[in-house]
């Protein structure tokens, strides 16, 4: 293999998947649809695509990983996974947002939304004069500066964000594994902060109500 060896892995969604590239060319890839048990699967899956790339853990030069937003248990596994990984390996991991990665490739004003569930998704816009962060809406509270910047529209409910907005539908076409690999590539081999799992939305799950047990001595 000629380049540096780079590997990407996802578990933002209810999904396993990896990407090998050499430089900017895909060596191996994979995607394992699975509702549940990503952290039981994850490590051999990883080591699947690694051997179908013809490679192993201590060949790589970088480790990228998708961190959401998206599924509060799946971000946490793959994120801490490229976290071990990179220490015990000695080398970066870089985190890529799963907008930043959707929107890969296209030029010009973009807006990227993954689906949040409860009628709402995440949004984000990349290119324009006045960026709009990672948020949550829906489509009745689009911010303002989207309205009339015509923007290519990529993801959850495009047609209908591209429809506010005076813009028009693009489709990501890369598996998401991929284009985490790829827009980590774009970043360069400079110090990176450790990846962290981007929350939007509070978790589901609430601390319980109920008083704690008293504990008799």
């Amino acid at each position: 293999m000629t380049g540096p060896l780079t590997f990407a892995f996802d578990t933002s969604g209810p999904h396993c998947g990896a990407a090998l590239l050499t430089g900017e060319t895909l060596v191996a890839a994979a995607v394992e649809e699975m509702a549940k048990g990503q952290a039981e699967r994850l490590m051999d899956f990883c080591a699947e695509v690694l051997r179908a790339g013809g490679a192993r853990w201590s060949d790589l030069d970088r480790l990228a990983v998708g961190t959401g937003p998206g599924n509060f248990t799946g971000l946490r596994i793959s994120v801490a996974a490229a976290r071990g990984l990179a220490l015990g390996l000695g080398i970066p991991a870089i985190g890529v947002s799963n907008l930043e990665a959707q929107a890969f490739g296209f030029d010009g004003p973009v807006v990227s939304a993954l689906d949040a569930r409860r009628d709402h998704f995440y949004l984000q816009s990349f290119g324009m004069p006045v960026p709009v962060p990672p948020l949550l809406c829906d489509l009745g509270a689009l911010p303002a500066s989207l309205r009339g910047a015509a923007p290519l529209c990529v993801g959850h409910r495009a047609a209908e964000i591209a429809e506010q907005t005076g813009g028009s539908i693009a489709r990501q076409t890369l598996p998401v594994a991929e284009t985490v690999a790829r827009v980590s590539i774009t970043r360069g081999d400079d110090c990176h902060p450790r990846p962290a799992p981007l929350y939007i939305r509070p978790a589901d799950a609430a601390p319980a109500r109920d008083e704690p047990p008293v504990i008799l001595s």
